[in-house]
């Protein structure tokens, strides 16, 4: 009986294993987080509109405040808290006439100061800030105003819209926005901020509009309130920004 003849042996395989992808190959891209939208109100389009109708208006804006230095600026800036700068320009010309330096003005007694700033309002803390800030810069900046901001705010008188003021206007040095009460209000009008404490207001400013901008947007934005976009019933029939302006109580709209 013949034996059967055993099964050819099969060769075993290795079991396969998944080819690598070709590091040639691209990876797939994720889809980039969606963000949120940016505020259209602060869009570098409408900010640049709202400097070019302002320019246009307003091409010879200045400050109202009468001088000849920044002495004599620093003064009436001081002067100028809760009174017209109208009222301000009838007191500083016989002041100065006085009290030419701040030497002059560091050795005046200060009841005399108050004297000649009374009509002005507040006329104590007022002739006490002129007079410190005479004694310190006499003292300590050898009878100039200085020029940086730091050293503007150890002066007696000059808060961060002061030292802007001079800063500024005096010296051409923009370190910052002035915001006073016309600022203040048509900014907010703008929906350029939502702050309503100068401090934070100006450092909104400053964060849309371009620093070569900074001087003169005080000095235009301050004229427009006094001339349209008045406190209470502001003339937005005859704004140049009307039509950039959505704010609630507006008195006129053409949109």
């Amino acid at each position: 009986m013949k034996a059967k003849a055993a099964a050819p042996l099969r060769k075993k395989t290795a079991p396969k294993v998944a080819s690598k992808k070709s590091s040639s190959r691209p990876a797939i891209k994720k889809s980039p987080a969606k963000k949120s939208p940016a505020n259209p109100d602060l869009a570098p389009s409408r900010i640049d509109e709202i400097l070019h109708r302002l320019q246009k208006a307003y091409p010879n804006a200045k400050c109202a405040l009468h001088h000849r230095n920044a002495w004599e600026l620093l003064v009436a800036t001081i002067l100028s808290a809760q009174c017209t700068d109208a009222r301000v320009n009838m007191v500083t010309p016989e002041l100065f006439r006085k009290y030419p330096t701040p030497k002059a003005m560091a050795e005046a007694p200060i009841p005399a100061i108050e004297e000649e700033i009374r009509s002005t309002g507040f006329y104590h803390n007022k002739a006490k800030s002129i007079s410190g800030a005479a004694k310190r810069i006499t003292e300590v900046f050898h009878g100039q105003v200085p020029r940086t901001m730091d050293e503007l705010l150890t002066i007696p008188g000059a808060a961060r819209k002061t030292a802007n003021v001079v800063l500024g206007t005096a010296y051409g040095i923009a370190s910052g926005i002035v915001v006073d009460t016309h600022v203040l209000r048509i900014s907010r009008r703008l929906s350029l901020t939502k702050n309503t404490d100068p401090k934070k207001v100006e450092q909104d400013l400053m964060q849309i509009i371009p620093r070569d901008h900074w001087i003169q947007f005080s000095h235009e934005v301050i004229h427009h309130g006094r001339q349209v976009c008045i406190a209470r019933k502001p003339r937005c029939i005859d704004c140049t920004l009307e039509t950039l302006c959505h704010s609630s109580d507006k008195t006129w709209s053409s949109h």
